[in-house]
């Protein structure tokens, strides 16, 4: 049994906790006390934290006597916190999605002798574990990821709910893409390239670039062409887009009336209440990779809903579970090497790879696979 210490308890950051603590100490650590009453009616025995993790100094005397750190901070504070929890030499796996990149922790990581595994959600997380195995099968040419989670109820105006913070979904609105072309990084805009994609598991979906490969750039960067889209109900990018035309996602200062505000913060906080997933309420998560080259092409698809018995998220579970398979590879010492590894470089290891697969489908998320070869 490990004693490991959750930091953040919000919707991905409670079911993390809940999963861990089947095996495990659990404490969870969150500014935020309505996340942390939450916890406590689902489950009384995990340990709860009130703290400003923000606060570097806390931090580093909060993390002192636990094995091992989950980072579930919102991505805004994710990289200093990462960086804060390698330099007390604790090994950590990370959710928080930041926008810098982690990869440049690498020495410092080798150098403390930390395992940081990095990115390790949904996607970027379970897709670039994907991604990692099959490149060591066989030669990719190409890679596309498209991937989202929506309510089952679509109701307008945007039908959308956000499964985490709103101003990590703007951020991911507003990030400049950067796809791979031709063994080259390209940058489109966000929201750009709208197509619709086609599934058997729920109605059509329109899929548009965001900025979702990260460190695929650098670490796949033999596959020539690479992308990422999310996936959102149709017309819910258009939308989008003239919020941000008009100057609402603006990180500017403006003075009104007096009060100095920041737009993106304002329009973070109004659609807080408009984005906000309900108790219970159904939603899903969907993803499609497709992987190719001239001969033959992988398509693996996941789909996953709301599970009713532990009221937690689709989103919740195939984020947080991909997280806590991570953190089994290292309490179970399959994966021991230090340094700051992404999902992807996890994934060549197939026995990496077969056990969170198979930690995986014990919670019922299951993928399918469809091969095609070419004439």
């Amino acid at each position: 049994m490990k004693n490991i210490l959750v930091l953040g308890g919000g919707r991905v950051g409670s079911a993390i906790a809940w999963d861990l603590s089947k095996n495990n100490s659990i404490s969870v650590a969150d500014i935020n006390q309505k996340n942390l009453e939450k916890i406590r009616k689902k489950n009384p025995k995990i340990n709860l934290i009130k703290e400003d993790l923000s606060n570097k100094k806390k931090l580093q005397n909060l993390i002192f006597n636990f094995d091992l750190i989950i980072s579930a901070v919102p991505g805004f504070m994710g990289y200093k916190t990462l960086k804060t929890i390698i330099e007390n030499k604790k090994n950590v796996i990370d959710i928080s999605f930041f926008p810098e990149n982690g990869l440049d922790l690498n020495k410092l990581a080798k150098s403390n002798k930390v395992t940081a595994l990095i990115d390790f959600g949904v996607a970027p997380g379970l897709s670039n574990i994907i991604f990692g195995y099959y490149d060591s099968i066989f030669k990719i040419d190409s890679y596309e990821c498209y991937v989202g989670g929506l309510p089952i109820k679509k109701v307008l105006p945007f039908e959308y709910k956000a499964p985490f913070s709103p101003i990590d979904v703007i951020e991911e609105y507003i990030r400049p893409a950067r796809l791979f072309e031709n063994g080259q990084i390209i940058i489109k805009a966000p929201l750009s390239e709208r197509e619709i994609i086609n599934f058997d598991t729920n109605e059509d979906l329109e899929a548009f670039n965001t900025d979702g490969l990260r460190s695929l750039l650098f670490t796949m960067s033999h596959v020539a062409d690479m992308k990422e889209k999310t996936l959102r109900y149709p017309g819910h990018a258009e939308k989008i887009q003239l919020l941000k035309d008009i100057g609402l996602f603006s990180q500017e200062k403006k003075c009104i009336n007096g009060t100095i505000i920041k737009p993106i913060e304002l329009t973070a906080q109004l659609l807080e209440k408009e984005w906000q997933l309900g108790d219970g309420e159904r939603e899903f998560t969907t993803m499609r990779i497709v992987l190719k080259n001239k001969k033959k092409s992988y398509e693996i698809n996941l789909y996953d809903e709301y599970d009713h018995e532990t009221n937690i998220t689709s989103m919740a579970r195939t984020t947080g579970y991909t997280c806590t398979a991570g953190a089994a590879l290292l309490i179970n010492n399959i994966f021991k090497k230090k340094g700051i590894y992404t999902p992807e470089l996890i994934g060549k290891e197939k026995k990496c790879y077969d056990f969170i697969l198979d930690y995986l489908k014990e919670r019922n998320i299951n993928l399918k696979t469809k091969i095609t070869n070419s004439l």
